[in-house]
């Protein structure tokens, strides 16, 4: 088994389309952790209603190319995500492969670690809550210090949201 993180996002229904893609990763993976949720201004123009952002830890078979092709972009279809020209449009759920162990690699549709760590702070300061000794790959970083370069005003916790989503997920692990 592999060890990988997710990122999770929404801005569409997002109470209801982040534990339903979690709920969907563990039909194949196993979900052992979930960070904090944040409300988070959206990138790119304004007018789009807040992000639900979050981070997911997985064990997990797949290959990477598998992992992201054949099962986050499924649950991202089963959940009615379409993708357009906009990459800033809102959508129903975003799911990314952040990292796939210590994996360095990079193809022209797949490239890990997320380049995105380094841009993002819903991705840098939930990865840091679930590893915070790690030091990304290929780079030497540690995630500390990627989280330092980053701003959080634009970051709120959904305390009460994650407590419920953990509390279920994993209830329904133990089942």
């Amino acid at each position: 088994m592999t060890r990988a993180f997710v990122g999770i996002g929404s801005n569409i229904d997002p109470e209801v389309n982040v534990r339903s893609a979690i709920l969907r990763l563990m039909e194949t993976a196993r979900v052992n952790a979930i960070s904090t949720v944040y409300r988070t201004e959206p990138v790119g123009p304004p007018g789009q209603p807040p992000y639900y952002n979050c981070i997911v830890e997985i064990e997990t078979d797949l290959a990477p190319r598998d992992l992201k092709f054949q099962l986050l972009r499924r649950i991202e279809s089963e959940l009615g995500r379409t993708r357009g020209t906009d990459k800033f449009a809102a959508r129903t759920i975003d799911l990314d492969l952040v990292l796939y162990d210590d994996l360095v690699m990079t193809t022209e549709d797949l490239t890990l670690p997320d380049p995105d760590i380094l841009l993002r702070p819903f991705l840098a300061i939930p990865l840091q809550e679930l590893a915070p000794g790690l030091v990304l790959p290929g780079s030497g970083l540690h995630i500390s210090e990627a989280v330092l370069a980053q701003p959080r005003t634009s970051m709120a916790p959904l305390e009460n949201y994650t407590k419920r989503i953990r509390k279920e997920i994993l209830h329904e692990r133990e089942q």
